[in-house]
């Protein structure tokens, strides 16, 4: 059997009796993250933009593009609208094994689709979990090779979208392996277009209504190759997979999104935020002036040099700038919202931090090919030789270190 059709057979033969408590709770915390990712995103241009061309378009009423206020809009045009406004605000869910942000494609997706089918609440969770499923286990097999080959997330967010619509519209187990298949041949976007540019929400845009396209095709009838995914230049062998046996494997016996989403509890690219958090500690633990820092030492093996702009001027530069996320933990002790705004973008103290800043010329390996999971240590030493260092792996809002709805 094909993995498309493998993966199919799992998910149409799964209900949402067979999923525990823990999973949908997850689901309805990346629901509220979603949405409120989507409040903050609502009046940046790349949305306006991408909801003024889905209201030129118009169609069948079938979904509502939220924070709009006007009229509905076909099920796909508006998961790609809402899609956009929750990734522009750079504020939504992570799943902690390669940065893709499987919960906004299975939120967005997953409430247009329950609009146009009617289906209640407990079958939207539902959908959205076995949906995440998917796309975590392609996306962990496509780790580390598709961000070395220089592919976005959208590439594995997709199989969310199209199984978490898939599922809602009650696809059979054969035609949910063509949505899976299709979904495999959809898709593109470059890493160095996401993390320069507003690239990265259209990203999403795509990811949620080309997965509600490949869904609805399917049901019609659509038949693509079934087995694209692992075949000699097929989906896996383009991007990068070279962890094929994963992706099926122990299917059920434990479930992604309450083992690798992280909620973001502050703004910004997830792969910094452990940082963040360790030079904050840092700083609390020495009470450290800004203005005693004689340097700044950030030691992880994903850092060999500073990624993004060292001195961003915008939320686009300060969301992939680990410079910025650490001096302006230092400065405030601590990382919020508030460093989202131009003011403190601007702030002189956090750009004097930042050129104090220097990587680790030789950070501990990894013990797997997993990143993120290993998070940042910083060290501070102050003008007087004391030193104070902090270590932080996962950080807040992440599964592994448990998710309240507190937070």
């Amino acid at each position: 059997m094909s993995i498309a059709g493998e993966l199919a057979r799992f998910v149409t033969g799964t209900s949402v009796d067979d999923l525990p408590s823990l999973a949908l709770e997850r689901a309805r915390m990346v629901i509220a993250s979603t949405i409120a990712s989507a409040a903050m995103g609502v009046d940046i241009v790349s949305s306006r933009i991408i909801r003024e061309l889905a209201r030129e378009r118009a169609g069948a009423p079938e979904a509502t593009v939220w924070f709009d206020g006007g009229g509905a809009l076909p099920v796909a045009d508006a998961a790609r609208v809402n899609a956009v406004m929750s990734d522009a605000a750079a504020s939504d869910d992570s799943d902690l094994r390669s940065i893709a942000h499987i919960g906004t494609i299975v939120s967005t997706t997953t409430i247009a689709m329950a609009e146009r089918t009617g289906a209640g609440g407990r079958d939207v969770l539902a959908a959205m979990v076995l949906g995440y499923e998917i796309a975590g286990r392609i996306d962990e097999a496509l780790t580390p090779g598709r961000g070395e080959r220089g592919f976005h997330g959208s590439i594995s967010t997709i199989f969310g979208g199209a199984v978490a619509a898939g599922t809602l519209l009650a696809l059979t187990p054969a035609q949910m392996t063509q949505a899976i298949a299709l979904a495999a041949t959809s898709i593109g976007g470059l890493v160095v277009a996401a993390n320069t540019s507003v690239a990265r929400e259209y990203h999403a845009g795509l990811s949620a209504m080309l997965g509600i396209h490949a869904a609805l095709a399917a049901r019609k009838g659509f038949v693509a190759e079934e087995n694209v995914l692992e075949m000699p230049r097929g989906f896996f062998s383009a991007f990068g997979g070279d962890h094929l046996l994963d992706v099926t494997k122990d299917l059920g016996t434990s479930w992604d999104i309450t083992t690798n989403m992280a909620i973001k509890l502050v703004p910004g690219g997830h792969p910094h935020h452990a940082a963040a958090e360790a030079a904050a500690n840092a700083a609390i633990a020495g009470d450290v002036d800004p203005h005693d820092v004689a340097s700044i030492v950030l030691s992880s093996a994903k850092y060999r040099t500073l990624p993004g702009p060292k001195h961003p001027t915008d939320l686009i530069g300060v969301a992939h700038s680990p410079a910025y996320f650490i001096a302006a933990a230092i400065a405030d002790r601590g990382y919020g919202w508030i460093h989202a705004a131009p003011e403190k973008v601007a702030d002189p103290v956090i750009a004097r931090l930042i050129d104090r800043i220097t990587v680790d010329p030789n950070p501990p390996p990894y013990p797997d090919r997993f990143a993120h999971h290993h998070g940042a240590t910083v060290t501070i030493t102050l003008k007087d030789g004391r030193r104070f260092s902090d270590h932080v792996g996962f950080p807040r809002g992440s599964a592994p270190r448990g998710i309240e709805w507190a937070d």
